[in-house]
């Protein structure tokens, strides 16, 4: 093993990590074969086969079980001896990662293009996951800071809001529930919905707007991707309940509206999320600053939603 290099053994943890290639390929931006070029030479340097496939799905070997875990003692090592040379370096030399949900995508670029300008040298790692891929990032020190709606109780963390986030329901133009004033929720549970898949960070939040409503919901469509419940809204499917932050450009030209239904918008935040132990490096803590003291201004001029509070 003296010869193996730190490069292949976090590609044998991310493809450990995932039980697939294709997706470590895609995580890590990188070719199939690349990866499998990689997993190929660790093997080579263990002398042992670290995967083994059956029909169409992988699993570790003992051999490699026990490699996942010392690769990962020796990724986090030098992860920490990252994370320590990086304080010397201060804000504008420093790597910034950070992950956020998939609403966040809407505005999120621009508050890093924004706080990147202030600080000249600044790498930036962002990557978009859904509730449940953020919250493996947060368990598993991936990213140092998490930009969420709903902060994980089941882990140590600080909890910081920093910008209201509202989410409302949408229809075609064209549907007969537009213009209408003070819907009722029981009367919107008659109309078909395309929503979101259930565990996702949407679905936890309809839980929260509808509460004890939401089983009498008619769900015409469960769908992974907020832009084609969007297209499907659009195209007379049925209504939605979505995130004020991700219909900004629909709202402008027209291609969808927001009803009028008691109880909403329905008002929440957005948080940034770390580890409560975790030691920030400067270019982390000069973002989470950022965000506490403009990130609600900048948002709502990013994606503004008449009904929204004004930032102070």
């Amino acid at each position: 093993m003296k010869h193996a290099t730190l490069r292949q053994l976090k590609v044998f943890e991310a493809v450990a990590r995932n039980l697939s290639f294709s997706r470590a390929a895609q995580e890590l931006h990188l070719t199939q074969p690349a990866v499998s070029t990689q997993v190929k030479k660790l093997e080579e340097h263990a002398d042992n086969a670290l995967f083994e496939q059956f029909g169409k799905k992988i699993y570790l070997t003992p051999a490699g079980t026990e490699l996942l875990q010392i690769s990962r003692a020796i990724i986090q090592q030098f992860e920490a001896a990252e994370i320590a040379m990086t304080q010397f370096k201060g804000v504008s030399g420093g790597k910034l990662n950070v992950g956020v949900i998939s609403a966040g995508d809407y505005f999120f670029p621009h508050l890093l293009v924004e706080f990147a300008s202030r600080h000249r040298g600044v790498t930036l790692n962002f990557s978009v996951h859904n509730r449940e891929g953020l919250l493996t990032h947060i368990n598993d020190n991936l990213t140092d800071l998490a930009i969420m709606v709903r902060p994980p109780t089941d882990m140590d963390t600080v909890n910081a809001p920093f910008a209201p986030h509202p989410y409302v329901i949408v229809a075609a133009p064209n549907h007969p529930m537009v213009g209408k004033a003070a819907i009722t929720v029981a009367s919107l549970m008659r109309q078909p919905f395309v929503v979101r898949e259930r565990g996702s960070n949407t679905w936890h939040s309809m839980e929260e707007g509808f509460g004890s409503a939401l089983a009498d919901i008619n769900i015409a469509m469960e769908i992974r991707s907020t832009e084609t419940i969007k297209q499907a809204v659009i195209a007379g499917m049925g209504i939605s309940f979505l995130s004020a932050h991700t219909i900004s450009q629909e709202l402008k030209n027209g291609s969808l509206r927001v009803l009028d239904v008691r109880g909403f918008p329905l008002l929440l935040h957005w948080y940034v999320v770390h580890r409560r132990h975790k030691r920030l490096p400067p270019v982390a803590q000069a973002f989470k600053d950022f965000l506490l003291g403009e990130g609600a201004a900048l948002i709502e001029r990013i994606v503004p939603f008449e009904g929204l509070p004004k930032a102070p």
